[in-house]
């Protein structure tokens, strides 16, 4: 595996498998690795001849500086982890690199960016979308692959890509999860015991709103019962809730005609989560 932290260094790594009619898919990541991200690579690898991937705790998608700051950075284990699952190449760029001095471009959605989990952390997704363009461009990948977790910055990322005509196609991997429904997210590791032991409330309260939309609930109902859910664990807030028609990212209402998406941010401490579930009628 090469290991860049010079961007003409991993492009002239791209160029060499280019060179040989490879196709390579792309796995962008903040590091602190964990199963969700190995599935990220290990969808990429079956659909592509080399994978690549980066390392890169982007700046300027976080609100909150201590957020920053705090991020979990393991770059040994994440570099041991990728080698065994026969990563060929990762970047692992310095800020001055990806935001050189006088850097003033920017990519947004102007729509998406600015609804459901985006109220929730004004300007995250402005950061995401900027810098996944700046690693498009460096990658310049066949495909590139995120986990459906992040529902909203996955239906970002797919909108941004149609919109400029990227191309490359957009792979959303379900979910992993712990054994206790937990999604995998490198934030989980900053939770209290306490707070880790009352994470799965986000997957109890998805769970429970598929089970009464089977039952023929309507989008309020389901929505009432996830507040029920979050609310009987004392230790989460619920800090964001929407359901959407997973095909246009409009509000949805009433019984579900079609596939709704379900995204949820729950507080735990000073670690927001978030997680998400599509409900078919």
């Amino acid at each position: 595996m090469k290991v860049c932290r010079a961007i003409a260094d991993y492009r002239s790594e791209i160029a060499r498998f280019r060179a040989s009619g490879e196709t390579v898919g792309l796995v962008t990541t903040m590091g602190a690795l964990h199963d969700g991200h190995m599935a990220l690579v290990a969808a990429a690898k079956a659909e592509n001849a080399r994978v690549v991937t980066t390392i890169f705790v982007n700046p300027t998608q976080f609100g909150n500086p201590a957020d920053l700051l705090k991020y979990p950075r393991t770059e040994e284990a994440d570099l041991a982890m990728f080698e065994e699952a026969g990563v060929d190449a990762v970047l692992l760029p310095s800020v001055e690199e990806i935001y050189p001095e006088g850097d003033e471009t920017i990519v947004e959605t102007t729509k998406l960016a600015h609804v459901f989990h985006g109220k929730v952390r004004p300007g995250h997704f402005r950061g995401v979308a900027t810098v996944v363009t700046k690693l498009f461009n460096i990658a310049q990948p066949d495909a590139a692959y995120f986990g459906e977790k992040d529902y909203q910055q996955l239906a970002v990322i797919r909108r941004m890509v149609a919109d400029l005509h990227m191309p490359l196609r957009i792979v959303g991997v379900p979910t992993v999860r712990e054994t206790d429904g937990l999604a995998m997210s490198s934030r989980n590791v900053r939770l209290t015991p306490e707070d880790r032991r009352a994470a799965p409330v986000l997957n109890a309260a998805l769970d429970a709103a598929r089970s009464i939309a089977a039952q023929g609930a309507t989008v309020e109902e389901m929505a009432d019962e996830i507040r029920r859910v979050i609310d009987s664990e004392p230790r989460a807030t619920l800090q964001g809730l929407d359901i959407v028609d997973a095909a246009t990212f409009e509000v949805a209402s009433g019984r579900p005609t079609a596939t709704v998406g379900i995204m949820i941010s729950v507080q735990f401490g000073d670690v927001l989560l978030i997680d998400q579930r599509e409900i078919a009628p």
